[in-house]
């Protein structure tokens, strides 16, 4: 096409010049378009149906044409230089402001897309460019739903790669007017590329001179604007940041898409004195956060759990629920929401350090402190449930390391100090675990999900705040006592007021023989065998029902724990935790132990469990068996050693199961049936008989998670054996012994 333009321009010049040929026809185009506006008076003849984009597209292929023509590469053709020179890229933008004739606008987003697109002369460093680009950006983005989206998504996706290519041209097109003031006022232009826009000659009125049109032609300046500069010389504070947010806001999915993937490039520019000058001189960060606020403003004031739950995961991407089986009120802004958080974290990840650490500060001060600290902490049990819910769901969906950095501080806080029994300052962590023990056993049930989310972040932070630093010295290990002698002695079960006589006298019995003395390998540490038989020997048989049910035996709780551990192994790696327990002083003085805020709700719920609804038991015991599956020795210890010699006053995981189980034996005498009630339950929770209610439904399904969680705990503590890794040559103990 350009090679038959050049041969016939040629042709119609004979031997004159092809360089002035060119010129000669670039100028009769530009004419062609100006005269329209002197001697069109039909103002509703739409512009594509005049012949303005044919001489646009022939302009644009006389300027590709010239610069491949050009014998030395880098310098502007004639045609260049006089669209330059008589600012046509400024009448263009003013004409395509007026919108006149109708669709203006669109032929001028299009022209400007492909001649910076097309021609690979910089440009964008002259002040008759990136001004009329600058004026370009302000006409778009603003309106959702405007008749030029795609063209505007398509002349920022062009800015945006110029920009990647060459950061530096990021000042001139985000400051546009504000770098000609610095120039009138004697201030050099930072980028030291010289402008030759700054000597062209302009009319009084600050409207573009038309090259062979008068100043005063009536007819032209009747459809062009006045534009009124602030005391910067800019005319408002839109550009291209602002512009891409509005076209993210479209209602057009790909025109959405298009404007993220766009703003995706601009926060990944190569240069870090462009990426500095992005995060702290532009709003960017702060509007990107912004929006995300207004998204969460817009949702219901409630919404159920199960719901947020549907969509979690969602990728900005492909914001929508899966299905219209999800529906639910209030879904397609859920879905807006967290399909732009999963942006913003998306942003996070990729962008410049310093952009990065701007706006994951930003949206922590914006979203989280400014709109859903309040509601954490409000009265109404509804702002709570729907509130912790939704962080949960933002948790679930979180990935960037800098994000993840400010919402743990905005959760745990930044001090990681051992936690007192009595009540200090009531932080927002502090409330957190207040509400795992609220009287709303939805609440509880959400806020402990949260905390199960949580934990399975890659941040130390979060279980050294919740769980180690109380454990830190091992101060739950009694100091001066002697080993014991038996197992007996270990668990004290003749002191204890659960095991009675009345209680020996029932006729119940656990499920086996207390064992002898466990064995210790040569580094101290109990036999495998010996933690797994105690945790599935530990409810008795009476009170045991998978053994009456296929594919709920021990087996399948070693594989599942398998993998979790090599998960979560992987995950704390590069934590350099120690591969054994720290050295007891046995002359230190023991010191009072707290196990801290968070484990102290775990064990009270832990002791409820027969009391509790069964949906709030899995919950509880999910929760433990994720901490349990650290591989760190004090909480392998502290969660999962049977025979740790405890000090006086101080309870464990195992502890507090044995006192549950104590609690049960006394119990099942009283329920009629129980053996078979017990089944019934099962057989209903695993959705094999309808379900019905029962007498003492509470109690029986509470049984029925304990034998499970002591099965999961024996599982987990078999995989970690020794703490510090699998132990991979041993075999699953058949079900209920070693």
């Amino acid at each position: 096409m350009l090679s038959r333009l050049g041969a016939l321009l040629q042709e119609a010049v004979g031997a004159r010049e092809p360089s002035i040929d060119l010129l000669q026809a670039f100028v009769e185009h530009w004419k062609g378009i100006t005269h329209y506006y002197v001697e069109s008076t039909d103002e509703n003849t739409p512009a594509k149906k005049t012949d303005i984009p044919w001489r646009l597209k022939q302009m644009l292929d006389i300027l590709v044409y010239e610069e491949r023509q050009q014998a030395a590469a880098g310098e502007a053709g004639p045609c260049l230089e006089y669209l330059l020179q008589h600012k046509i890229l400024e009448t263009l933008c003013t004409l395509g402001k007026a919108e006149y004739p109708p669709g203006m606008r669109q032929q001028v987003f299009q022209f400007f897309s492909k001649v910076l697109a097309q021609v690979q002369h910089p440009l964008l460093h002259y002040l008759s460019v990136h001004r009329p680009v600058q004026k370009l950006l302000r006409l778009g983005g603003t309106v959702p739903g405007s008749l030029t989206e795609k063209e505007e998504v398509q002349f920022t996706s062009v800015l945006c790669s110029k920009i990647q290519q060459d950061p530096e041209l990021l000042t001139y097109i985000l400051e546009g007017k504000k770098i000609i003031s610095k120039k009138k006022a004697g201030v050099p232009d930072p980028s030291g590329h010289r402008d030759k826009g700054c000597s062209h000659s302009s009319v009084p009125d600050g409207r573009p001179q038309l090259d062979g049109v008068p100043h005063g032609a009536q007819a032209l300046n009747s459809h062009l604007p006045v534009e009124t500069e602030g005391p910067d010389g800019g005319t408002g504070d839109s550009n291209l940041i602002t512009s891409l947010l509005g076209l993210c806001r479209s209602k057009k999915s790909r025109v959405a898409l298009k404007a993220q993937e766009n703003l995706l490039l601009l926060v990944n520019v190569a240069s870090p004195a462009a990426a500095a000058y992005l995060a702290q001189s532009t709003p960017c960060c702060v509007a990107i956060a912004e929006h995300l606020c207004q998204l969460y403003r817009s949702l219901p004031a409630f919404l159920d759990p199960a719901d947020i739950a549907t969509l979690e995961g969602i990728s900005w991407r492909l914001p929508s629920a899966p299905s219209d089986e999800a529906a639910f009120p209030g879904r397609e802004a859920l879905a807006a929401f967290l399909g732009w958080f999963d942006y913003c974290d998306h942003l996070i990840t990729e962008a410049q350090a310093v952009v990065a650490d701007a706006l994951a500060r930003a949206v922590v001060e914006k979203l989280f402190v400014g709109t859903l600290q309040a509601q954490l902490l409000h009265v109404s049990e509804q702002s709570i449930l729907t509130s912790t819910a939704l962080l949960t769901a933002m948790l679930h969906q979180l990935c960037s390391p800098g994000l993840l950095q400010e919402t743990v501080a905005f959760l745990l806080g930044t001090d990681c100090q051992p936690a007192a029994t009595e009540e200090g300052p009531r932080t927002l962590c502090a409330h957190l675990i207040a509400h795992c023990d609220h009287l709303s056993d939805e609440i509880s049930i959400a806020t402990l999900r949260l905390f199960e989310e949580l934990l399975q972040k890659p941040h130390e932070q979060i279980v050294r705040g919740l769980v180690l630093c109380n454990l830190e010295g091992r101060l739950y290990v009694a100091r001066s006592s002697p080993e014991p002698e038996s197992y007996e002695d270990t668990l004290d079960l003749e002191e204890d007021p659960y095991f009675t006589d009345g209680f020996l006298d029932s006729g119940l019995q656990p499920s086996a023989k207390p064992h002898p003395a466990p064995t210790t390998s040569s580094d101290g540490k109990t036999a495998v065998t010996e933690i797994v038989n105690s945790f599935l020997c530990l409810v008795p048989e009476e009170a045991k029902t998978s053994a009456f049910l296929e594919e709920t035996g021990y087996d399948t709780y070693v594989h599942d724990a398998y993998g979790l551990f090599q998960e979560c192994s992987s995950r704390v790696a590069p934590w350099g935790w120690p591969p054994g327990p720290a050295p007891l002083d046995p002359h230190e003085p023991e010191r009072p132990f707290f196990e801290g805020h968070f484990l102290q709700v775990l064990f009270d719920r832990m002791a409820r469990i027969l009391d509790q609804p069964y949906s709030l038991n899995l919950q509880v015991t999910s929760v433990l068996s994720r901490l349990a599956l650290f591989p760190h020795p004090h909480i392998h210890e502290y969660l999962l050693d049977p025979y740790i010699n405890l000090a006086p006053g101080c309870r464990s995981l195992f502890s507090v199961l044995v006192r549950v189980i104590g609690d049960l034996m006394q119990r099942i005498h009283r329920v009629p049936q129980f053996p078979g009630k017990l089944l019934l339950v099962r057989k209903q929770l695993m959705g094999q008989v309808p379900g019905e209610q029962l007498d003492h439904q509470t109690l029986l399904q509470g049984v029925v998670v304990l034998e499970e969680f002591c099965k999961e705990l024996a599982a987990i503590a078999f995989v970690k054996f020794p703490p510090h890794g699998p132990h991979l040559n041993l075999s699953p103990p058949p079900e209920g012994q070693v």
